[in-house]
Parts: structure tokens; sequence; C-alpha cells
């Protein structure tokens, strides 16, 4: 095992042991089935708790993350049976907290989306042949890899024997909160800074659930939610990204997972990853690791970069300065999706990013959106505006020699641009107008 899997906090605490208590259940005492999900674990202390709808640990307030038995012993029969599994994220069933029979329950059923060999990208960023890639997770049900993380968070609010479905939410969230519990027949509340992209406020409101908008912007909608778990209004209610948070974190490792097998069960050496609350960077990392843990992959080095939008960049402007403390800061960026002013993972990016020798960086909206419209014009990708983030920030660090493009990179676009057109409608129009003749066709300059 490699220096950088030995040295990996979460790999510790996605193994095997006997947590705390030795019994999981609701609250009426029905036992709990999350398939090889065994524990809670804090990632500060270690400490474990039974599987219950809690996301900090009491002892010292760290955050809780899933622990599992996994299915060690046999490499290519685990490999064989992800293989034979749905097109989705229930392929990988055996590593998910969520039970046997998942694939059964109704669910949207995201994932296996396209993995893109982007050689046209790559001449433009001077990137060598065959080793760019584009994981487009703007094919899920929303539109955006939230459908992974809601899905995860919709088997634990069974398990918990939740009724109603909730998040705060900077967009893509809402909608994705608001089909899967549309799908599963539960009630939907979910809540949203007030001036969020008007495309993204109807993507949450047609799937029929009561959407809320607070004045403020993402983090203080993050503490009024917080606040309602708190209070008996919010009994009955599981929030997605709070008090089933460390279920809903591990939709993310399935990134990992498929990334892999779609590369032909191989590390990539590089991904780049946009960042928001920094819970999808770490469970990448997280799902790497156990992929290595259990034999599926080689172990070998690679290389995780975070990006951000400099409108709101506390993570890359931690990582710059070379400090361990995330400094919480307003956001201000066309990138509303990332815009996460205080990011609950943030110290555990810097961590990740630190160890396998990659860097947080970001770009502002001027950058943002050439990046949007390079993707489209050289992939035919329309990305949201983390994407472009994304793309950006691939082309700085490339620039700025920190990622070495001779070695297989992968980045993630995680939403469709329509639900953010506003970002390059100004310079995204018609090329001409004309009458409908051959003569105005050849005037307009077209006819070439």
């Amino acid at each position: 095992m490699s220096a950088q899997t030995a040295e990996s906090r979460t790999t510790a605490e996605t193994t095997s042991g006997t947590p705390s208590t030795t019994s999981s259940g609701t609250a009426s005492g029905t036992p709990v089935d999350l398939g090889p999900a065994s524990a809670l674990s804090c990632r500060e202390c270690g400490q474990r708790f039974e599987l219950g709808p809690i996301f900090a640990c009491e002892l010292c307030f760290g955050p809780l993350e899933v622990a599992y038995d996994l299915p060690l012993g046999d490499p290519e029969a685990l490999r064989k049976q992800i293989e034979a599994g749905p097109e989705n994220i229930w392929r990988y069933a055996p590593l998910l907290p969520v039970p046997a029979d998942v694939a059964d329950k109704p669910n949207l059923n995201p994932g296996f989306t396209k993995l893109v060999k982007a050689e046209n990208l790559a001449r433009e960023l001077g990137v060598e042949p065959g080793k760019l890639f584009v994981k487009d997770d703007s094919g899920n049900p929303t539109h955006s890899f939230k459908d992974r993380v809601v899905a995860q968070a919709l088997e634990a609010a069974r398990a918990f024997g939740f009724t109603t479905l909730s998040c705060s939410s900077t967009g893509n969230l809402a909608g994705a909160v608001g089909a899967a519990a549309a799908r599963a027949g539960f009630r939907s509340c979910v809540f949203i800074p007030h001036d969020l992209e008007q495309g993204k406020v109807v993507m949450a409101a047609v799937y029929g659930g009561e959407l809320v908008g607070i004045e403020g912007n993402y983090d203080d909608v993050n503490r009024f939610c917080s606040e309602l778990i708190g209070d008996p209004l919010g009994e009955g209610w599981g929030f997605v990204n709070v008090n089933l948070r460390p279920y809903y974190g591990e939709g993310s490792k399935t990134l990992a997972y498929e990334i892999c097998e779609q590369l032909g069960w191989q590390l990539p050496d590089q991904l780049v990853i946009p960042i928001a609350s920094g819970s999808q960077l770490t469970k990448i990392d997280k799902g790497l690791q156990e992929l290595i843990k259990l034999g599926l992959v080689e172990d070998k080095p690679y290389k995780i970069f975070g990006a951000q939008a400099e409108g709101c960049s506390p993570v890359s402007t931690a990582f710059k300065a070379g400090h361990d403390v995330v400094r919480p800061q307003k956001p201000d960026t066309i990138a509303k999706s990332l815009a996460i002013g205080n990011p609950a993972d943030g110290p555990y990016v810097l961590d990740i990013a630190r160890r396998t020798g990659g860097a947080v960086e970001d770009v502002n909206d001027e950058q943002i959106v050439d990046a949007i419209k390079l993707l489209a014009r050289t992939e035919g990708i329309f990305a949201e505006t983390a994407g472009g983030v994304t793309v950006g920030v691939t082309r700085k660090l490339i620039e700025a020699g920190l990622l070495d493009p001779s070695l297989t990179t992968v980045v993630l676009n995680t939403g469709d641009g329509l639900k953010t057109l506003d970002a390059v409608a100004a310079t995204s129009q018609a090329t001409a107008t004309i009458r409908p003749s051959l003569d105005a066709f050849r005037d307009a300059g077209l006819a070439h």
C-alpha cells in the first residue's frame, strides 16, 4: 500500500469495525437495513455511533461519516458483480449505505453518466491526445450530480421513517430533492436563497413540493435549516444535507467508482473537481481509496485539484496562503451553485489537495464564461457555471505548470448549462438576422 493510502484520513473511516453501540434502528426500534454500512464514525476523533439521522460527534462536534464492513477478499468476483448490475449508481450497492434491494424501490436511479474523451478540448489546452476526459454529469435525471447524493439520502430517509424530504440549496439540490420526493411519494419542502437563477427556481418548483426563498445567501439558508431541525416543526423531516448528510455525501463516491470503471478499472492520474461545500471532492477521494482497498484498481499516486470561483474562493485562498483554517467569505460570483462562503468540508479539501500533490485554484467570472463557451465549442457539452469553473481552472493549472498535460486527467462537469443561461446569454446570440433569400445570405458573409 502506498504512502498516500496509508496517510489517508478517509480510508480509516471506511474500514470495518464495531460501533460504540451494537444496534441500529429507527426511533420506534425497527432495525435499519443500510447494507454494508456498520456505523457512523467521527472524522476527527474516530468515535463511532450507531446508524441514525445524526451528523455531528457528540464528543468533539466533528463531522460524521459512514463506516462499512466492505466485501474484502475476491476483487474479481466483486468486479463481475458490479459490471452485471444496473446502469446506474445501484450497480455499486455493495459499497453504499443502501439495502440490497435498493434497485427495486421507487427512486430516480441516477448515475453511470458519460465519460467523454475530450480530444478537441485537449488540443485547445495543450493536453496530449487520449489523456483528457470530461465526466459529464449533466445527463442525470434533473441534470446535475445532485441526483446521486439525493438518491442516497432518500434511502436513509426511508430507513429512518421520515415523511418529508428537505434541504438548503443553491439550486441544483432543490430540484433533485423535489424530483426524488415526487417519485418516491414523499412530501418535499426545500429552501433556497431569494436571488437564485430563475431557471433553477422553476425547476425546483415544477415537481409540486414547497419551495421557500430565504432572504440572504446560502449560508443564511443553511443556518435557518439547522434551526428548523432542532424545532418541533421539523419533526419527521429528513434534511438531506444536514441530519442525513453522512449518507447523502456517500453518493459522490459513485463518481469515483464510475470514472475508474469507465477507464478500464484504472485510477486517473489527475482530477479537477469543483468546490462548493467541498463534500464532493472529499467523497471522490474516499471512493478512490475504497477501490484501492478492495483491490478493484491498482494502487498508484493520483492528484486531486479543487476548483473555485474567484468571487467565492475561501478554500483556494487558504490553500495559496498555506493556511489550515478556511476563513468564510461573502459570495459574489455568477457561479451560484458554488457560492458557499463557509464550506463545511473546506479543511478536508486542503488536506487532500496537499496529500495528493494537487492544488486549489480559482477563476474569475469572465474566465468562467470563456470556459463554458470553450467546452461547448470543442466538445458539444453545455456546462453550467460550475463546469465553467472546472474547465477554466484546468486551463489555468496547465498554464501554471501545476497539471501535467501528459497524464490522464478527468475534469468534472456537474450540471447542465440550460440552468444558468444568464451567464452566457449576452455573448451567445444569433450570428445574423436576414431576409429569406440567397442574396441576403451571401451579403451577410455566411456563404463560405
